[in-house]
């Protein structure tokens, strides 16, 4: 049997966001800023909004991220991609704004989530061989090499998530 790629990949994403549900059901608004250790990137509260700890250069040692950081993160990079693939002008990081602890961020998460099948089922697998806009633009790699780092990064930003969860969760 034989799959379309962008079916393989749809899976693979599926499969991924089930584990990060789990997580998403037991989060409380308490652990998205609970800093998990001295050296940490959280988000901090300006006037309106949410700015995340942010160095250009990644420090020594690596600040370890609250719960809250690492959904910031994981949206933005996950704005910017849908942005690049579905052919919209790229917002800035500094544009790509947190709504805050809790069922804010919550919804957000599934909001991008809505938002990113879009972007997936749009695609065919012929667009698959396109040339990868982000982030490996100029490298020879595909829009397919690209779904497969959102799926990585996924894993990984969910894989964190659920970790600072359990150490706060057991430690309380």
């Amino acid at each position: 049997m034989t799959e379309p790629r962008r079916d393989l990949m749809r899976w693979q994403f599926d499969l991924t966001w089930q584990l990060f549900e789990y997580h998403l059901g037991r989060l409380r608004a308490g652990d998205f800023l609970a800093e998990p250790a001295p050296v940490c990137w959280t988000m901090r509260p300006d006037g309106d909004g949410w700015v995340p700890d942010w160095a250009e250069t990644e420090p020594d040692p690596v600040p370890v991220p609250t719960i809250g950081w690492v959904t910031w993160h994981l949206g933005w990079w996950w704005t910017v991609t849908a942005d690049h693939l579905s052919g919209r002008e790229p917002r800035r990081r500094e544009d790509v704004a947190w709504p805050g602890p809790g069922e804010p961020a919550i919804a957000w998460l599934r909001d991008l989530r809505t938002r990113w099948l879009a972007v997936l089922d749009s695609l065919s697998d012929a667009d698959l061989d396109g040339p990868a806009p982000f982030p490996f633009p100029d490298s020879g790699l595909t829009v397919a090499h690209t779904l497969g780092w959102v799926n990585a990064e996924l894993m990984k930003n969910v894989a964190e998530i659920g970790q600072l969860r359990l150490v706060r969760t057991v430690a309380a």
